[in-house]
């Protein structure tokens, strides 16, 4: 279903299916771009945070880490990742396979601009077997996401 809601979710934009099958697991960082025979910073990985009355999505670039000093002056909350079990409940997708696209339920997406130089990322796309080719500027508009500086 997850694979299938991220297909649906380029169809109804009017866009062709960009979600392509691995040859191995990239339910990581790591595996991602050594499957894909990437830098890890090419990989666009989506972390999941509860704020205090909602959950967010935030797309950083693969070897980027969250400053909790930039969160918490950007948000006014400290840090709080969402436990392995709500991701899947609350996206729609399981760990390893989180995007921004085709989640269950709309929830605020934000890219760090740790990505917006890149002329193109890999997000996972539903599964830890898929992913799909994106120019951040791309994944922006679709998500309506707003850039933020939250990374070291």
């Amino acid at each position: 279903m997850s694979v299938e809601s991220v297909k649906k979710f380029f169809i109804d934009h009017g866009l062709e299916d960009p979600v392509f099958n691995l040859e191995e697991c990239g339910a990581t960082v790591d595996l991602a771009a050594k499957t894909l025979g990437v830098q890890p910073a090419l990989i666009a990985k989506t972390l999941s945070f509860r704020l205090k009355e909602s959950n967010i999505l935030i797309v950083t670039k693969g070897d980027a880490r969250i400053d909790n000093r930039k969160y918490k002056d950007f948000f006014k909350v400290k840090a709080k990742m969402l436990d392995h079990d709500e991701v899947a409940k609350i996206t729609g997708h399981p760990v390893g396979g989180v995007c921004p696209f085709g989640l269950i339920k709309p929830i605020s997406v934000y890219i760090d601009v740790s990505l917006e130089n890149y002329e193109y990322v890999y997000p996972a796309a539903g599964s830890a077997f898929t992913a799909l080719k994106i120019s951040p500027s791309k994944m922006q508009e679709l998500t309506k996401a707003e850039y933020i500086n939250v990374c070291k």
